[in-house]
């Protein structure tokens, strides 16, 4: 009976990985991650409020609405929310990864015939990871019509430029050390002579089937074209590209629409921007959170002095992956707060406060997941080392409430192409419909009940 539990166990985690792995290969960009979330929304009957139109919100009803094609947010109403006082339970993720842009004059031409694409880096890439790949395009192009300016996504589905290394016997040093100049070394070869200035936009164009005058402006970005895959002797790996943070907006995503509570108001958000500071219209540090719960709030007929009560009474779970133990370079991570993949949900603290997570937020966060037999392990950073930050701390600075700090391990963050556990997938989709399916009322920072 073990052994078929067990054997049960491994083929959910598999399916639950599997579908990570589809959820990715849709998501080239931020602009297609958004659109793979609304489609999912869209199925699952949630009902699109554009922020530029009227708001009718009913208890028992189920919405969505984006900003910029780039960012998300989905909202579930309860049936038996208080009268006196209501709470949101959010989880949030972000949509974007780090990559290169093209500029916006998009061709360097030469030496000889070579002609290059003309790039920029967006967020911090281990620029090192991108050499000797076969690399695309996606991202969105503005296009006019006559009087009609009309956005599309673009994802080129075929490899279409490398970004070469130097031959060893060129740079007897390379092993040594490698610190690419992002002014020199990182231009990626588009074609080695068939192709002159002005192919760029043509070559873009003929994608979209519009005419190259047609185009008036581009968000478009590199793509690793190394398929996701899960991978080991045993299945306990998956690996791809924008693991970070496309796992947890998948995550998120399946717990929230797996979940179910009549007692409050469950948020859904997936924002853009992150890993370049998050002060875009569309990023955390916007007014986009704050500008739906108002809504939401007004639309189901409260005053704005409830707005603020709910929130007091509200908590945010704010998904970003973290790091896992590494293999080969164990010193450095902290001796006791060591996450390793496949063991759960990661919950991250620091005492500088880049993350948002507190003795509070961690004490009714871990009985959530106490109550529902759910894995979770901690991650802080060794205490010489300055560690990353996260979307947490950022929109609660805007909509302030309890909030936490939570990832899946993963190792190589930042890279083209990334390793996280195959049966973490399923642990934190676990861990996150926990969360949605509690009520949980919180009393200040005095208590909180958990039901």
């Amino acid at each position: 009976m073990a052994d078929q539990q067990m054997t049960g166990r491994r083929e959910d985690d598999l399916a639950a990985a599997r579908g990570l792995v589809d959820f990715i290969s849709s998501s080239p960009s931020m602009f297609h991650t958004a659109a793979t979330v609304c489609r999912r929304l869209e199925e699952a009957g949630f009902t699109y409020l554009p922020e530029g139109a009227a708001w009718t919100v009913q208890p028992g009803g189920s919405y969505y609405t984006q900003r910029n094609g780039s960012s998300v947010i989905a909202w579930r109403v309860g049936t038996e929310l208080p009268e006196d006082a209501y709470h949101f339970q959010i989880a949030a993720s972000h949509a974007d990864s780090p990559t290169f842009k093209v500029k916006a004059v998009a061709e360097l031409e030469g030496p000889g015939e070579y002609l290059r694409l003309d790039i920029e880096p967006y967020g911090g890439t281990i620029d090192y990871s991108w050499f000797d790949r076969p690399l695309s395009l996606a991202g969105r192009v503005l296009t006019r019509d006559g009087s009609q300016v009309t956005s599309h996504l673009l994802s080129v589905d075929r490899d279409v430029a490398l970004i070469p290394s130097l031959a060893i016997h060129l740079d007897r040093g390379v092993n040594a050390a490698f610190s690419p100049d992002r002014a020199v070394d990182l231009y990626p070869l588009f074609s080695a002579g068939a192709l002159k200035r002005g192919s760029f936009d043509a070559f873009v164009a003929r994608d979209l089937g519009v005419d190259p005058s047609q185009l008036l402006a581009r968000d478009l970005f590199l793509v690793n074209r190394e398929p996701p895959r899960i991978w080991g002797a045993a299945d306990e790996f998956i690996s791809s590209p924008k693991l970070d943070d496309l796992m947890c907006a998948y995550c998120s995503l399946e717990a929230f629409l797996a979940s179910s509570n009549e007692r409050d108001i469950s948020v859904y958000a997936c924002f853009d921007n992150e890993e370049v500071g998050s002060h875009t219209k569309q990023g955390a540090a916007s007014t986009l959170l704050r500008d739906t719960l108002e809504r939401i709030n007004a639309s189901i007929g409260r005053s704005p002095e409830s707005l603020v009560r709910a929130l007091a009474s509200s908590m945010l779970v704010s998904c970003d992956n973290a790091h896992a133990v590494h293999p080969n370079h164990p010193e450095k991570a902290d001796e006791a707060n060591d996450p390793r993949l496949n063991r759960g949900i990661v919950i991250k603290e620091a005492a500088n406060q880049h993350y948002c997570t507190d003795a509070f937020s961690r004490a009714v966060f871990s009985a959530v997941l106490d109550d529902a037999g759910v894995p979770h392990q901690t991650f802080a950073n060794r205490s010489d080392m300055a560690g990353g930050s996260t979307l947490g701390n950022i929109s609660n600075a805007h909509v302030s409430m309890h909030a936490i700090d939570v990832g899946c391990p993963q190792l190589a963050m930042h890279s083209s192409y990334e390793t996280a556990g195959a049966h973490d997938v399923r642990f934190v989709i676990d861990a996150l419909t926990a969360f949605f399916d509690a009520d949980i009322r919180i009393d200040g920072a005095m208590g909180a009940r958990i039901g």
